[in-house]
């Protein structure tokens, strides 16, 4: 298959999406709502809600019937990144090539984009016209599976031990996983998991891609570590080296480099064993998992 053009296809589908959900500019309050389209439609890869839709037709499902948890999902992962960027966080000036939300709108309005987007993720995933549409369990289990890896035992608890160890030198490799699996592989494996439920799946193909979900999860941040390293301002969008600047804990500042290469290759080869019993369908999900090993950006 043509992942690049995959890729372009599914993501013109969801910022198509994403605009007709999100507030307009033209609303009251005109500057939060300018901001959260701001750092929506900043140029994200729209790699979890891609992921979702691809696991939705890995399973024999409809992208219609995930689209909306798509872009919710979409939502929750924008609104972490503005709070990310803040000066009481990491302090970046830039993401994606753009500069970070607080430089242009203010600390206070940045906060309150967040704040929003993440509010406005769960009015979409709990609408009326959305329960009318999909299985009103599986859409529960969605948003359960969601809030949990979103929250203090997902993503958000993840953000606190990275902030916590940050500068020290006796980090081991069970703290730096944790902050991997939560920080970033929650948020995407919620993603696969999400998908797969909303296209109907059986108890083995949800095992199955649970299991796809958390090696490709863990093996996105190893390889976003690898990029601070090795890649360039330009092609990451940020300042290139800011982990190491910060004293991040990273896999490479643990293990080296090229044994989170290793790493990162295993981390593969477990998520496309995942998926052995799979047929063509879930070839998106397949080249995804090499893509986000591989990417440079």
């Amino acid at each position: 298959m043509d992942l690049k053009q995959y890729l372009k296809d599914r993501c013109k589908l969801v910022d198509e999406a994403l605009d007709r959900y999100l507030p307009k500019e033209t609303e009251l309050p005109f500057s939060l709502h300018k901001s959260m389209r701001y750092s929506i439609f900043a140029g994200g890869k729209r790699v979890r809600p891609i992921l979702m839709l691809a696991a939705c037709e890995a399973v024999g499902g409809k992208i219609d019937s995930a689209m909306p948890a798509a872009c919710a999902m979409e939502m929750i992962h924008t609104y972490s990144l503005i709070h990310d960027d803040l000066p009481a966080m990491d302090d970046d000036d830039f993401r994606r090539g753009n500069p970070t939300n607080h430089k242009v709108f203010g600390e206070a309005i940045a906060i309150l984009a967040g704040d929003a987007l993440l509010t406005e993720a769960f009015s979409l995933l709990s609408s009326h016209q959305y329960a009318v549409n999909v299985n009103p369990m599986a859409l529960l289990s969605v948003i359960n599976e969601i809030s949990h890896c979103a929250g203090s035992r997902g993503m958000v608890g993840g953000q606190v031990v990275d902030m916590e160890s940050e500068g020290k030198d006796d980090i081991d490799l069970a703290t730096v996983q944790y902050i991997h699996t939560h920080k970033t592989g929650a948020l995407i494996k919620a993603s696969v998991k999400a998908g797969a439920i909303l296209g109907g799946c059986n108890e083995t193909c949800h095992a199955a891609v649970t299991r796809y979900g958390e090696a490709i999860g863990l093996a996105f941040q190893i390889a976003d570590d690898i990029l601070d390293i090795e890649g360039t301002t330009a092609e990451i969008g940020k300042d290139a080296g800011s982990d190491q600047a910060r004293g991040k804990a990273t896999y490479p500042a643990l293990i080296g480099l090229s044994e989170s290469k290793r790493r990162a290759a295993e981390l593969l080869e477990m998520a496309l064993e995942a998926l052995a019993g799979f047929d063509a369908k879930a070839d998106p999900l397949r080249e995804i998992a090499k893509y986000v090993v591989a990417r440079k950006s």
